[in-house]
């Protein structure tokens, strides 16, 4: 399943010690300063490893760019994942002879016997990026990112009359707009305190509905007073005028905010000039807190599975109606493809347990029989090479298996177990577009409503086999341009 070849010992590498020098990379500055002692034990870490001394070359050609880099064991396992913002200075550190004795690193540094990294687009990025692979992969030597802990979103309701702005690391799976996550709480509550005083919106938690008459007499907090929010609670604003202020803000939220800091820059040169230098100050840094609001992820991109709640044992009871299962379906598997143009195509194999995600039942292949873009066949590997070693093996089967995707797919599926002569567990497709579900033998698939319990359990399946699957694409995406840039440079070389 690993795309990492196994290490030869008979292979001859050209090592050059430089690779251990200052020059390489800035150290980083929590790492002891070299000694002789130090030098010496890399110096059996170099003569007695042969894959860490192919690692230290490997990250000699790393592109300078922020990104993710990935630290693998002799076996090709993950054992270490970190960001960069420039990832020949940082993954190299680890190579440098004061990496030997830091105390983060001197117990597993010997364990390196591969290393591959994932370009990103920026330092926020790598950062999001980062933090979703700890929790996915779970490396054996990241200490921290383990848990549940979330990163904060921006939330906007848009059921309400008078939406509501707020702060949270537990955003709404409907009823909202957000925007985010961001990297900084504190940025971001910073930034939103400059936004309230231009657009006024209010944070409250009341339930104000326009026509209600016991708003009337209503007194305002404070905000209203210092002129942070219009008060729709004493009726101060009508609907209409306040999504207008609110459809103001998302606009700036969402690239609109240049004329806003234009401003907010001449006024603080003009104080300055008056000199002014408080309020320059403090224009100044309203000005960093609303141009922090860019280092943000997406939804689409960075969305934390983990944040967005599913209740797991309705939605498994809502399976087993929806489907006519025997029991509650507690082990579920997903199995998604990806590819770009038909090159390093990937599968993704996630398993649920008792509705949540079982991180260790994780699998990925890369998948070897079939050329250019043909998901049917690739499923049809996939699913025969996961079951065949589960049947050899006399390991049990899920409860339920989704292929994501239409009818096509399911049956590429169900040709996969008979051409194994295999009986398959319950299966079933969910295809994207209309959120169809169908099963082997029936003509017509399911169709639920949005808010099923049993529909959202089977998305959340999809979904994480899916993001599963393009982070695998990706890494596999920039080894192989990174190996493609390698041989050029060599070929270069020799001419």
């Amino acid at each position: 399943m690993s795309e990492i070849e196994p290490i030869d010992e008979d292979d001859e590498v050209e090592f050059d010690s430089t690779v251990f020098d200052s020059t390489v990379g800035e150290v980083d500055e929590h790492l002891a300063e070299p000694t002789l002692e130090l030098k010496r034990r890399v110096d059996d870490l170099l003569n007695g490893n042969l894959g860490f001394r192919r690692s230290a070359e490997k990250v000699r050609e790393f592109p300078q760019s922020p990104g993710v880099y990935l630290m693998k064991d002799a076996s090709g396992v993950v054992i270490y994942v970190g960001k960069a913002k420039n990832l020949r200075s940082r993954a190299g550190s680890y190579f440098l002879a004061a990496a030997a004795q830091e105390i983060r690193t001197a117990e597993w540094i010997h364990e390196i016997a591969d290393i591959d990294f994932m370009l990103c687009n920026s330092e926020v990025d790598a950062l999001l990026t980062e933090s979703r692979l700890v929790k996915d992969i779970q490396p054996r030597h990241n200490k921290d990112l383990k848990d549940d802990k979330t990163f904060p979103y921006l939330m906007i309701t848009t059921h309400e009359d008078f939406p509501r702005v707020e702060v949270t690391r537990t955003p709404k799976a409907k009823g909202a707009k957000l925007y985010g996550p961001f990297t900084s709480a504190g940025q971001l509550r910073g930034a939103m305190q400059v936004m309230q005083r231009v657009f006024q919106f209010r944070t409250c938690s009341l339930d104000i509905e326009e026509n209600d008459p016991r708003w009337q007499w209503f007194r305002p907090c404070l905000l209203a007073s210092i002129k942070q929010c219009t008060a729709p609670c004493n009726q101060r604003i009508s609907k209409a005028d306040y999504k207008r202020d609110i459809r103001r803000l998302q606009t700036f939220l969402e690239g609109g905010s240049e004329k806003l800091l234009s401003q907010m820059r001449e006024e603080m040169r003009d104080a300055s000039s008056k000199l002014d230098f408080e309020k320059a100050a403090r224009l100044r840094d309203e000005v960093r807190l609303l141009e922090n609001l860019q280092d943000r992820g997406e939804i689409d991109t960075h969305a934390q599975p983990e944040v967005f709640y599913i209740d797991p044992k309705k939605g498994m009871r809502a399976l087993k109606k929806v489907l006519g299962m025997d029991k509650e379906p507690r082990v579920i598997e997903g199995v998604d493809i990806a590819h770009l143009g038909g090159d390093d195509t990937v599968a993704s194999l996630v398993q649920f347990l008792d509705g949540l995600p079982f991180k260790p039942g994780y699998r990925r292949y890369k998948i070897q029989d079939v050329k250019g873009i043909d998901d049917f066949r690739s499923i049809h590997e996939v699913i025969s090479r996961r079951f065949r070693r589960l049947s050899d093996e006399q390991n049990a089967f899920p409860d339920l298996l989704m292929i994501d995707g239409g009818k096509g797919q399911l049956n590429a599926a169900l040709a996969a177990f008979r051409d194994q002569e295999i009986d398959p567990p319950v299966m079933v497709s969910l295809a994207k577009r209309e959120e169809e579900i169908f099963r082997p033998g029936e003509k017509e698939p399911i169709r639920l409503g949005r808010e099923s319990f049993a529909l959202r359990l089977l998305q959340y399946v999809r979904d994480e086999a899916h993001r599963f699957a393009q982070h695998y694409h990706h890494i596999l995406r920039q080894k192989s341009t990174f190996e493609d840039e390698v041989k050029g440079k060599n070929r270069k070389k020799s001419k």
